[in-house]
């Protein structure tokens, strides 16, 4: 939970800054903000993801046009260009390096047959790029007040909801607990 709500500490500030100000703001505040994680993880845990480096240099450069510009289009693209980065990495890797970095991720954790780790991986690209895709419908086609909405809640909603069903089918492979608590 800690984790999700760092990863999310950007988008909620993003959201109230928005909320209080306008777009302008609100996308400085991301830009501060991502700056602020990617130097508080190198601090408390002397590495930072590869996820946390992009997002950076995402919001930065398109924050930033969207700055300098004064044109808020180049925030709104923003989050389409991260989800098809996350699809193409995940494809790419995959048929490029024959690395599944679902897997990689997950595996410590949940031990799958390599049809359904495959299976996980293009499932988990498919999600993001329609997210790519249904961000640029909303924020092309909505006032920006429904846009930022949807960034925090509708994106995140869609993501629970996948991530719940992702569980309920992946819990067949779960290890069993016997009655002592201990897992089989």
């Amino acid at each position: 939970m800690n984790k999700f709500l760092f990863d999310l500490f950007p988008v909620i500030l993003f959201f109230i800054a928005f909320k209080f100000f306008d777009i302008y703001t609100a996308t400085a505040v991301a830009i501060i903000a991502t700056i602020a994680q990617i130097i508080y993880s190198k601090i408390r845990h002397g590495k930072i993801e590869k996820m946390l480096i992009i997002s950076g240099v995402l919001i930065t450069v398109f924050g930033g046009a969207t700055l300098l510009l004064h044109d808020p289009k180049f925030i709104l693209w923003k989050p389409t260009i991260l989800y098809w980065l996350f699809s193409l990495s995940l494809v790419g890797a995959q048929l490029i390096f024959k690395k599944n970095l679902i897997r990689n991720m997950m595996e410590k954790q949940i031990s799958l047959p390599d049809t359904i780790w495959s299976n996980l991986n293009l499932a988990w690209a498919a999600l993001f790029l329609a997210l790519g895709f249904l961000n640029l419908y909303v924020a092309f086609n909505y006032s920006e007040n429904t846009w930022v909405n949807f960034k925090l809640f509708g994106i995140t909603g869609i993501m629970f909801v996948f991530i719940i069903l992702q569980t309920l089918l992946l819990s067949k492979y779960l290890p069993k607990e016997d009655s002592n608590g201990d897992a089989e």
